[in-house]
């Protein structure tokens, strides 16, 4: 089996690629050329994938390389993917998800029919919700560049599927942590900031909305949730979420608390970092994937959280454990 994977570089791609590669798949993914090394997170793999050099937004690529590969699977997860920065470069923003999403399902549709294709949806479609929780059935109100362009892509993959009989399905995604996560996105930012106090390299951490909650889980499961969705008989769309909600502030509170800090000591409050409208609550109802998939998600936020902190101190060659 062939599995090719847009934004293999990503957090949730490189537990992807360990997970397939696993199962024994060959497993492709398109990275984009960087003057840096931008791979970090599927080193320890490197020796075991095929990458080829590529963007999404490049239609004529994108196909030329569905056509070389010919996947079996394809997952689709590349887009500039910071909603915050979404609203400062909306145009890229729109492009890299929408047109990405695009240029990809012709490139199955032409070249690779018979693949089974998932895209990666987001929560923050549903934005200032009109239900809570949030499951399948819910109508998308987007509040921000990034989320219209994760719901156009959203539909432009049902329509897809409907109007070509393609495979092609959709995870909406609530938000997923990990030690992987990017150092900008608010989890990574504070457990690495915890680290760099820890360390003597930094004495202050600036945050805008303490009051957001979100439905949080770590990565490596929702991984698996993807690989579940892909190989389920029938194409359909599935909400990946754990059920709960944990304010910003819960977050900083327990991560903080595991080294034993006073938040409130470090935390700034910097109003630059507010988004222009704010989503306040998110909290996923993954009833369909538990009965349909068979799916449970098996880390707690707390185990998240620690997760995460432990391996940022780490980073700084500060092996502590946790406070009780």
């Amino acid at each position: 089996m062939k599995a090719m994977i847009s934004g293999i570089t990503g957090q949730t791609g490189s537990y992807l690629a360990e997970s397939l590669l696993r199962d024994g798949y060959e497993v492709h993914g398109i990275i984009r050329r960087s003057s840096s090394f931008n791979t970090a997170r599927i080193d320890h793999i490197f020796d075991q994938i095929h990458l080829h050099y590529g963007d999404v937004t490049d239609g004529g690529r994108v196909s030329q390389l569905v056509a070389a590969i010919q996947p079996d699977e394809v997952f689709h997860m590349a887009a500039q993917s910071h909603v915050r920065i979404s609203f400062d470069c909306p145009a890229h923003s729109v492009d890299s998800v929408v047109q990405g999403t695009l240029n990809m399902l012709e490139a199955v549709r032409h070249h690779a029919p018979g693949a089974r294709l998932y895209q990666a949806g987001s929560s923050e479609m549903y934005g200032a919700v009109l239900e809570t929780p949030q499951r399948e059935t819910t109508a998308f109100n987007p509040a921000s560049p990034y989320s219209c362009a994760k719901a156009c892509s959203h539909y432009l993959t049902k329509n897809y599927r409907e109007a070509f009989g393609l495979f092609a399905c959709n995870g909406i995604l609530f938000n997923h942590e990990s030690p992987r996560r990017g150092e900008t996105f608010v989890t990574r930012k504070i457990t690495r900031a915890i680290a760099r106090i820890k360390a003597g390299k930094q004495n202050e951490l600036f945050l805008g909305n303490l009051d957001s909650k979100r439905d949080w889980g770590h990565a490596r499961d929702y991984a698996e949730a993807i690989r579940l969705i892909v190989g389920h008989e029938t194409p359909s769309d599935f909400v990946i979420a754990t059920g709960e909600t944990h304010s910003v502030r819960e977050f900083v509170e327990h991560a903080f608390a595991l080294v034993g800090l006073d938040w409130t000591d470090f935390v700034k409050f910097d109003p630059r970092l507010l988004r222009p409208t704010e989503v306040d609550l998110l909290l996923g109802d993954p009833s369909k994937a538990n009965n349909v998939l068979g799916w449970r998600h098996t880390t707690t936020f707390e185990e998240l959280v620690e997760d995460m902190v432990l391996s940022d101190l780490k980073a700084e060659g500060l092996n502590l454990e946790p406070y009780e």
